[in-house]
């Protein structure tokens, strides 16, 4: 698969949608409970679509912050649902808590798509930098006991995703600190070593189950990947590693490399990269 280059400017935030089309928005519905604690998430219906296909977003923050609130609402217009969910962070529970809480949530949604009124057949799992990696890695262990965890009411539902969406989230974390500038050594060693409980090289093997590059199968669902070819948190290195494990196993994967952009910030609301997104899910989903 070649790797596509996209040479974007800076405009209006397409994907926070603030339209007058009319979104049925229901807030803070528990998908299960963890620890004592609510899991909870936002549903965002496109009021003149029936039975849309449904997008889980999960939010970044380093694995330690972030939230539910603001998701991107841009594919509203075109007739997709969204669910934005919150999952515990590093500071509450460390690795694999935050894919329990995931898998949890699809779970969940999979189970209550008559009642809500969405599509479950074709899932798929969007996210950005921590969030990133966290779709990745759900998209790419579909059916794995060890990912699963025990959460929730709807167990014999399917937790399985049907396409990935990943905005230059980390895909190996045992490379990913000799690839990193000194700035990004800053912010990554304490956020991985929050999220694995120590650091990195004391616990090799989960570093590696946490890992989406060493979990990719010939059964994973297409994977679109959204990177800056100026970030210097996450390198560049972290995506191409992923598509080309997807490349030997002849798996469907796009890589859009957004000239200049750094890790974050309102390049990546654009209306191109919007349409980027819009063409891989219509493509799947026709």
């Amino acid at each position: 698969m070649k790797i596509k280059f996209s040479y974007l400017i800076i405009s209006f935030s397409f994907l926070c949608f603030h339209s007058s089309a009319q979104i049925d928005t229901t807030k803070n519905i528990a998908y299960a409970e963890a620890d004592g604690k609510k899991l909870l998430l936002d549903l965002y219906m496109p009021g003149a679509k029936r039975n849309p296909y449904l997008i889980v977003w999960v939010h970044g923050g380093a694995w330690s912050g972030g939230s539910k609130e603001k998701p991107p609402l841009g594919l509203l217009p075109a007739g997709y649902a969204l669910a934005s969910i919150n999952y515990r962070l590093s500071g509450e529970a460390p690795f694999p808590a935050c894919i329990y809480d995931i898998k949890a949530a699809i779970r969940f949604l999979r189970g209550n798509a008559g009642k809500y009124g969405y599509r479950a057949d074709k899932i798929t799992i969007w996210g950005s930098s921590a969030g990133g990696h966290l779709v990745a890695l759900a998209g790419v262990t579909n059916n794995d006991p060890y990912y699963e965890g025990n959460l929730g009411d709807y167990k014999k539902e399917s937790s399985s995703i049907q396409a990935i969406i990943d905005f230059y989230g980390p895909s190996d974390f045992t490379t990913i600190l000799t690839q990193s500038t000194p700035h990004g050594l800053s912010v990554r060693v304490p956020a991985l070593t929050a999220l694995l409980g120590k650091p990195v090289e004391q616990v090799p093997e989960l570093a590696r189950k946490a890992s989406p590059v060493f979990h990719v199968d010939s059964t994973d669902p297409p994977l679109l990947i959204v990177h800056g070819d100026q970030d210097i948190q996450v390198p560049v290195n972290q995506s191409i590693e992923l598509m080309e494990v997807y490349k030997k196993k002849k798996l469907p994967v796009q890589l859009e490399f957004i000239a200049g952009a750094g890790h974050g910030g309102a390049v990546y609301d654009t209306e191109e990269v919007l349409g980027i997104v819009k063409k891989f899910l219509a493509d799947l989903f026709k």
